[in-house]
């Protein structure tokens, strides 16, 4: 069950698939440099592999232990803590001037999915102050920012984001917390909120809970939320944790999965009302809690990508170390099952959507950079286009594939990957949530072909499938052969993905029928896009052998491409029936028969 960080996975696709190094020309990062990325990623490797991931399998049996309103985590986690926030690693990504690295946010996305690998329910709470500290970053006080900022930013404060509440889940216009003002700029907030991630525990002196409620004489819905900041401990004079908040866990949830990470119920004001603060104006919380969720939807999509890499090194270990029977690649007998097509063939698909997701990831992430620092309008207003269509193919696909991958993992561990003690169950287990959390994969799809699509006039998607079809041309001129052949995939699959985008943004369309279809097409997108990101790192590889650069690395890059291409893609254009079939298909039996 040892894990060890893909840095040289990371770094590839970083630079050469996703262009990160381009971002020295902003002039933002002055330090960027390969030898500083390969660095970074080789400590966040050395403290993921070294410190996070021994704790894991224990840590899921331990669980999150509750008493008397107190959370207790697992053994090790509180020293790990410690020695997160002594490496500085919560701040990777954010500005100097505030206490943070000032590196690019794509690092800090390549090193969410290690920590998510090594141990995904210690990494939640770092993802989840994540959030907290884009949120305070952009729409906090200048008072605000000073007071709760460093220490957020050092990782020495966490925080918790607070949406759920038991009958207001995916509808967030229904919830009822209510904040009061008492006329000295704070509020006092009531309510009860549940799936509360990190809510409470014993690893950092204060946590700061980030609440959305409603203030009063709101309109109804969503344009009547406004969000809080409510510490546990609210501070003193000197800026310190001082007397106890009236915000407290009332119970932990028991899960499938992430047994390690607290899932708390909170109640806000059981004892007269928790002590907050406005963030942002009033009637402002959904755009508030978007800055969060966008975050939080990428980081979501590197934690699925994370576990996948995690269950696919257990299942390749146990795959060169298990034998039984015959196999026609080796005279050994009995062989190790690596040798058998079938279990050769669920590790191949397990690396390249793996691959896949992970590009499509760090590619989200490089946008974003580019669409922060970059000093033209219109790029930068580009390159936010970029990564608004790229957030939801990200969460999806690095989800869905996080679950896939921790099946197929399953699989090849035969009825020992069903037992607990090999560990291959708990990733299927922790993987499991990341396409409902953070908006389910069907509210990404909703968003993709009712939003994402038609941003600009549509613009977005349209110069993606035209950078796309670029890469398809540099294939087909390769003087490699399998180039070519990865490029005639892509092009089948760009052309489905182009016709369906056009049929759902026809004017005329019944909405019924553009939701009906939004799931399918998300998968097409998903897969094509991944595709594409596979065919620029064949196509930077085939570079790499013209070099004579890495030669084995490379080969494999290309051969990795050319089995997504064929397993993959090929299967995309048949895709489309399911997206143009309509409601009709999905209500012809009706409810009570149902």
């Amino acid at each position: 069950m040892t894990y060890v960080a893909p840095t040289r996975e990371l770094r590839f696709i970083l630079e050469d698939v996703a262009a990160m190094e381009g971002l020295m020309t902003t002039g933002a990062f002055e330090d960027l440099s390969s030898d500083l990325t390969a660095a970074i990623l080789e400590e966040g490797g050395k403290f993921c592999a070294g410190v996070l991931a021994p704790l894991n399998h224990r840590a899921d049996q331990f669980g999150a232990k509750f008493k008397d309103g107190a959370v207790t985590t697992a053994p090790g986690f509180k020293e790990a803590y410690a020695q997160f926030v002594e490496g500085g690693w919560q701040g990777l990504s954010f500005d100097e001037a505030d206490g943070g690295m000032g590196l690019p946010n794509a690092l800090g996305t390549a090193f969410q999915e290690m920590l998510q690998s090594s141990n995904m329910a210690f990494g939640l709470c770092p993802m989840l102050t994540m959030g907290a500290l884009e949120v305070l970053s952009h729409a906090g006080t200048e008072a605000q920012r000073t007071l709760y900022l460093p220490r957020l930013i050092t990782g020495e404060w966490s925080a918790s984001m607070n949406l759920t509440e038991p009958q207001a889940g995916s509808d967030v216009g229904a919830l009822r917390t209510m904040a009061t003002p008492v006329g000295d700029n704070s509020w006092l907030v009531e309510g009860q909120k549940i799936f509360i991630t990190w809510g409470e525990h014993d690893c950092a002196p204060n946590i700061i809970h980030l609440v959305l409620a409603r203030t009063p004489d709101a309109t109804a819905g969503t344009k009547g939320l406004s969000l809080f900041l409510v510490p546990k401990f609210l501070l003193d004079d000197q800026g310190e944790p001082g007397k106890r908040n009236d915000a407290r866990a009332i119970g932990v949830e028991h899960k499938l999965g992430i047994h390690a990470s607290p899932t708390c119920v909170m109640e806000y004001g059981g004892n007269g009302g928790a002590k907050g603060w406005l963030i942002g104006k009033e009637g402002q919380g959904m755009a508030m809690m978007f800055i969060m969720m966008n975050s939080a939807r990428l980081n979501v999509g590197a934690q699925g990508v994370g576990v996948a890499e995690r269950a696919y090194q257990h299942a390749l270990a146990y795959a060169q170390e298990r034998k039984q029977g015959r196999a026609i690649s080796t005279p050994d007998y009995p062989a190790a099952i690596i040798h058998h097509p079938d279990v050769r063939r669920m590790l191949m698909t397990m690396k390249a959507k793996i691959t896949a997701a992970r590009s499509i990831c760090l590619a989200c992430a490089v946008a974003s950079d580019y669409a922060a620092h970059l000093g033209d309008e219109e790029e930068a207003k580009r390159a936010k286009a970029r990564e608004e269509l790229l957030t939801p193919l990200a969460k999806t696909y690095g989800s869905e594939i996080g679950v896939e991958v921790s099946s197929l993992a399953l699989q090849i561990h035969g009825g020992m990957g069903y037992i607990e003690e090999t560990g291959a169950a708990q990733h299927y287990r922790d993987a499991r949530i990341t396409p409902i959390y953070e908006g389910t994969n069907g509210i990404q799809a909703i968003d993709l072909v009712g939003r994402k699509l038609n941003m600009q006039g549509g613009f977005p998607m349209k110069r993606l499938i035209e950078e796309m079809r670029e890469t398809v041309e540099d294939c087909a001129t390769s003087l490699n052969p399998e180039l070519p052949l990865i490029g005639a995939r892509l092009a089948s699959a760009i052309d489905t993905l182009e016709q369906t985008t056009q049929w759902l943004r026809d004017p005329t369309r019944q909405k019924a029928d553009i939701l009906a279809g939004a799931t399918p097409y998300q998968g097409i997108a998903c897969e094509t896009v991944g595709g594409y990101y596979l065919a620029i790192g064949a196509l930077a590889a085939q570079r790499f052998l013209e070099d004579g650069k890495e030669p084995s690395f490379a080969k494999d890059r290309i051969a990795l491409a050319r089995y997504f291409a064929e397993t993959v893609l090929s299967a995309v254009p048949g895709k489309s029936d399911d997206i143009y079939a309509g409601s009709s298909l999905l209500f012809g039996i009706a409810d009570a028969d149902l």
